[in-house]
């Protein structure tokens, strides 16, 4: 399970480690804030693509073939990231990593396959850990690696030290990880089936709703920051990355201790209320922001408000599921934040080019007020 782990911490370093190179992506290769945003949502359109294909194949072949498959897709990416010298090569380089960040699928059969199901939610909490913990540490690494100087920053050096981290993986997963499938599991039914079931239940189709709408607009916050900041304070990838570390930590610690005392003590409904109010204040404090204090207060609202709205709303779906349907809701309300993770992104910078720097944010903190509106119409126990 060890080994479990840092694979799916790796694909997550994948992810968030160019977030704080974005704008400087742009000044290099001269692209416009949509054109480079779109960059960072093309990563989750091929995670969206792949991840149930890529689960059914390991139903298949196995789960071990196609981890190691996906983590050499991740190392071939990552160095053709480092050696774009084209737009192109940028957009195709992001859509092979998303390929490879598929691999979750993959994972999170392999945790089913060899945890009883008493020890199943303990399991999944460990993917759920490393993917937190990966995107704390991605954006740091690329801060990091490229260097506080905007207009020296070295790009390559952040893609070539995640191939690295790949290749490690790859090596720990062919030496110590064992094959998990021993037989065919059942028929299950299939996404499309899934969501047409889903659209007919109302409170179900709510949640799935709210988070989706919660996900894309803190993603177009996290693919238009390092443009918000380098355009008003002239911050390099360093900055950038250590504000998206201190995110992080906020996060990872409260979902990590506090959110399962306050759901016992305010309920998760009232989660989800105040997580929207909470993510639509941060969003506006963003468009305030002229100091670094009011920033990290900002920043602050934004990891309490998505930290506590997130599990919560999960939480919920998972009980509005049947015992033998858990599973594909889940998968469905996971299919919904992959596409919420295109959509956000592209909004954002197409309204971040036309509407000014802090036009997403305000957009954002709309869409989450309502959010927290229409949260406030969830039954306070969500029946079985």
């Amino acid at each position: 399970m060890g080994t479990l782990f840092f694979i799916v911490f790796i694909d997550l370093v994948g992810f968030g480690v160019v977030i704080p190179l974005l704008p400087y992506y742009g000044l290099e290769f001269h692209a416009t804030p949509f054109a480079i945003t779109t960059m960072m949502a093309c990563y989750s359109l091929a995670q969206f693509v792949a991840s149930p294909v890529l689960g059914m194949v390991s139903d298949r072949v196995g789960r071990k073939p196609v981890i190691l498959a996906s983590l050499v897709c991740s190392i071939v990416s990552y160095v053709w990231l480092g050696f774009a010298g084209q737009l192109w090569m940028l957009f195709a380089a992001r859509l092979l990593a998303g390929a490879g960040a598929g691999n979750i699928a993959a994972a999170q059969a392999y945790v089913a396959d060899v945890t009883p199901p008493e020890q199943r939610a303990k399991g999944m909490g460990m993917i759920g850990a490393a993917i937190g913990l990966g995107f704390t540490v991605g954006p740091a690494i690329g801060g990091l690696v490229a260097g506080g100087n905007a207009q020296s920053a070295y790009l390559a050096w952040p893609a070539f030290v995640a191939a690295a981290l790949s290749a490690a993986a790859f090596a720990l997963a062919f030496a110590r990880l064992e094959e998990s499938l021993t037989q065919k599991p059942a028929e299950r039914i299939g996404r499309l089936a899934m969501a047409r079931a889903a659209s007919g239940r109302p409170v179900l189709r709510l949640l799935i709703l709210l988070i989706f709408v919660s996900i894309a607009a803190f993603a177009g916050m996290e693919t238009t920051f390092a443009l918000w900041a380098h355009d008003g304070f002239g911050w390099g990838p360093l900055q950038v990355g250590l504000i998206f570390f201190y995110v992080g930590i906020l996060l990872s610690a409260l979902q990590g201790g506090a959110i399962g005392r306050l759901a016992k003590t305010v309920g998760e409904t009232n989660l989800v209320v105040a997580g929207g109010a909470i993510l639509a204040v941060g969003l506006l404090g963003i468009t305030v922001a002229n100091t670094l204090w009011v920033v990290l207060v900002a920043s602050a609202l934004l990891a309490v408000g998505i930290g506590m709205l997130s599990p919560a709303t999960s939480s919920l779906i998972s009980k509005e599921a049947a015992e033998n349907e858990r599973g594909g809701v889940l998968g469905l309300s996971q299919s919904a934040q992959s596409l919420a993770r295109i959509v956000g992104p592209a909004i954002a910078g197409a309204v971040y080019g036309g509407l000014g720097r802090n036009a997403p944010y305000y957009l954002g903190a709309l869409l989450m007020a309502g959010v927290a509106a229409l949260a406030i119409r969830l039954p306070r126990q969500a029946p079985r």
